[in-house]
């Protein structure tokens, strides 16, 4: 489970992302400076791919594994992504997963839409398919915020086809399908008027995304979101009232099977033996090309740990800073 939301405004875009993991997974904060193509391909967590040269970036991942659960770019890209629920049936060969994906995106693409265009061709190409779990076989389809200062996309999957909306002034995902028909690009294959909701695994409740949905998507309304504001939501025990996760929804109370507290399914997640949140990223994208990026990092479960600066050298990305 994870929580990701972005807010743009005039001077550029505010991401964050708490990692959620397996509670008693190691992740690390890694910066990987520019770098041209390999000319024997890239080795991916499961795949040997054709390589291309990397654009500097600062990834939050998993010690043992080769992609990242989010990060930000020296151009200002920021991706997370989301584990979904999707009903196709996930026993096929290893493939792309989520977290390569989100790497390959940010080496690869310097504006928002390069990335779109990286993530979902390597998409089309690869499949999706390989666990992403260290102790157990746990393949799962990803969904994606893709964004820099300017703008940005949701991007929704189901194996290898795809929907993306764009992100025109705030967004945030969570573990479930959000798009529903609401999107402009898309795989081949995918229908006009297509709803996400018809991809969701029915046997799946997504309760506990709904509520981390309400008190992120409360966050992203405030007129002003600073840095501060996003920390304290990345930090949340549920404390703030719940609501829907749509304008006029019904509130929903938390499950009540699990307490709105340091155990339950909050923002900040707590629950031990099984999953917590391992790693926090805020990172302010500039809508001027070639301007610092900002970046603060934190290990562990934010409410008890310090988000750590980060500044990355800025530059636009047709004078890219990669070695080619």
């Amino acid at each position: 489970m994870c929580d990701t939301f972005v807010r743009l405004g005039p001077g550029g875009a505010l991401f964050a992302k708490n990692s959620d993991r397996p509670a008693h997974e190691p992740q690390v904060t890694t910066w990987y400076p520019p770098r041209p193509a390999a000319a024997d391909g890239l080795r991916t967590q499961y795949l040997r791919i054709a390589d291309a040269p990397a654009y500097g970036v600062l990834v939050s991942q998993p010690t043992w594994l080769w992609g990242a659960e989010h990060g930000v770019n020296e151009h200002g890209v920021a991706i997370g992504n989301e584990r979904v629920w999707a009903r196709r049936s996930l026993d096929g060969a290893d493939a792309l997963i989520g977290m390569d994906l989100v790497r390959l995106g940010l080496e690869r693409g310097g504006t928002a839409d390069e990335a779109l265009d990286v993530i979902t061709s390597l998409l089309e190409t690869h499949g999706q398919g390989g666990s992403g779990n260290r102790d157990r076989h746990d393949p799962y389809d990803s969904s994606f915020l893709i964004v820099d200062g300017r703008g940005g996309w949701i991007l929704e999957t189901f194996g290898r086809e795809w929907v993306a909306g764009p992100v025109d002034s705030a967004a945030a995902i969570s573990n479930r399908y959000v798009l529903d028909t609401h999107w402009t690009r898309s795989s081949a294959g995918v229908e006009q008027e297509h709803s996400t909701k018809s991809w969701h695994d029915p046997a799946v409740d997504t309760s506990g995304a709904d509520h981390r949905l309400a008190a992120t998507r409360a966050c992203i309304a405030q007129a002003d979101v600073g840095p501060v504001d996003a920390m304290a939501a990345l930090r949340d025990h549920g404390t703030g009232p719940w609501g829907g996760i749509e304008p006029g929804d019904d509130p929903v109370p938390p499950p009540t099977e699990i307490g709105d507290d340091h155990s339950g399914i909050t923002v900040c997640l707590h629950q031990p033996e099984a999953m917590a949140t391992t790693a926090s990223m805020v990172a302010e994208l500039p809508a001027e090309p070639g301007a610092t990026v900002r970046a603060w990092v934190c290990i562990g479960a934010p409410c008890v740990g310090s988000y750590e600066l980060v500044t990355l050298p800025g530059g636009p990305p047709d004078q890219a800073t990669r070695a080619t």
